[in-house]
């Protein structure tokens, strides 16, 4: 996208890459008849259209007018541009730096920077830890009263009762060294001495990040969909047909 972005083009200037639309916007009378109308009906309305309309005058007057703009633009845009770069002692070469620098940003927002996002994935291990941390919590717990719940001398309740107890008290200490040893290999990662704590500013802040970067993967999503959508409709001649709906 930054690479066809007309202010990264040289030689497109002012130009709001619109130009067959003045021209295309005097076929606008068609829309009423042509839209629910066949493909054959519609191409039977269209070329006549397009042989019977004089488009010289709308082109003559479209290349005249810009052609005045584009003049007064340049008389307009060199003096300022003179006098900008006499107060801010700037020279060409300094804006050819300043473009770089403003591409390399841009450049850089299609994704986080890679030690951002380990941080993110780290905030994200931290939390699993807790989760698990809680989870084992609960397991010793049940395991503790269900213990406590065995008749005396019924050996093969207890029997069943320590071999579920142990099931879950170990499933849930092995999920929580996993955790534990995933957090740790990012810390290493990161050159991290202590645990980041909950709440802290390091935490909140990627915590933050997390939360866009969630909001942005679900909002690329809904475009998607959404556009697959139009598509689907405009296969079916059934674009702009639905009735807007006021929330």
């Amino acid at each position: 996208m930054i690479d066809w972005h007309p202010v990264y083009i040289e030689g497109t200037g002012h130009t709001k890459g619109e130009g067959c639309e003045h021209i295309f916007s005097s076929s606008n009378v068609l829309a009423c008849s042509t839209r629910h109308a066949s493909p054959f009906y519609r191409h039977q309305a269209i070329s006549p259209f397009g042989t019977r309309t004089n488009m010289q005058p709308l082109v003559s007057t479209f290349l005249h007018n810009h052609y005045q703009e584009a003049l007064t633009a340049v008389q307009t845009l060199t003096a300022e541009l003179a006098t900008l770069k006499g107060v801010l002692n700037l020279s060409d070469t300094d804006f050819l730096h300043f473009h770089e620098q403003e591409r390399s940003y841009l450049d850089g927002l299609k994704e986080l920077p890679l030690k951002d996002q380990v941080s993110i994935r780290y905030i994200q291990a931290l939390d699993e830890v807790a989760e698990r941390q809680t989870e084992w919590n609960s397991a010793c717990e049940s395991a503790n009263r269900s213990l406590m719940e065995i008749h005396i001398g019924s050996f093969q309740e207890m029997h069943t009762a320590l071999n579920q107890a142990w099931v879950r008290v170990e499933g849930a200490h092995s999920r929580l060294q996993n955790a534990e040893s995933m957090a740790s290999h990012l810390e290493v990662q990161l050159g991290i001495d202590k645990w980041w704590e909950v709440g802290s500013d390091h935490y909140n802040h990627f915590r933050e990040e997390a939360s866009l970067l969630n909001y942005r993967t679900a909002l690329d999503e809904l475009e998607w969909l959404v556009i697959m959508r139009l598509f689907e409709l405009s296969k079916l001649s059934l674009s702009g047909t639905g009735r807007s709906i006021i929330l």
